[in-house]
């Protein structure tokens, strides 16, 4: 009877952790447009105003290869493993569950992490001054396009 409550605690563990990974961790867009992270060089909040495209860079997001996920997985992982079995068997299981804890740590916090690479922008506005916006999409726009900013989103017009 030891035993199956021991395994009940150990299925309930694994569905919690396996839920909790399911959880998106970010925060949703709430910026017009769905595609932009509003930046400038003046420090601006809603700027309206209209330039040419001097440069276009790619910035990579994303790149992190953190290992808490992986550690903290692991020693989940092998707590759990303990619980199971007695003997050779108690120690397969330990080193088995941290194993797949490790495994499975690594995966949810990589999923959890944003992969999308974004664009950075670099204009020089009618006045001279240069304004810098970041999206994750290019919409069609080469250097040298004259783009209007609108609320921190460059666009062709």
């Amino acid at each position: 009877m030891k035993t199956m409550n021991k395994a009940g605690s150990v299925l309930a563990l694994a569905a919690l952790l396996a839920l909790g990974g399911c959880q998106n961790m970010t925060p949703p867009n709430t910026y017009d447009s769905g595609t932009a992270y509003p930046q400038s060089s003046s420090g601006a909040g809603a700027y309206t105003g209209y330039g040419v495209v001097q440069s276009i860079d790619l910035v990579r997001q994303g790149g992190s290869t953190g290992i808490g996920g992986a550690i903290v997985g692991g020693v989940v992982g092998g707590i759990l493993g303990h619980q199971v079995g007695s003997g050779q068997g108690n120690t397969a299981a330990t080193v088995l569950g941290a194993a797949g804890g490790a495994y499975a740590g690594h995966e949810i916090e990589k999923r959890n992490q944003p992969q999308a690479d974004a664009y950075k922008f670099t204009i020089r506005m009618r006045d001279g001054s240069y304004q810098t916006v970041t999206q994750t999409s290019i919409d069609d726009i080469r250097v040298g396009d004259r783009v209007r900013i609108d609320n921190g989103v460059a666009r062709r017009y």
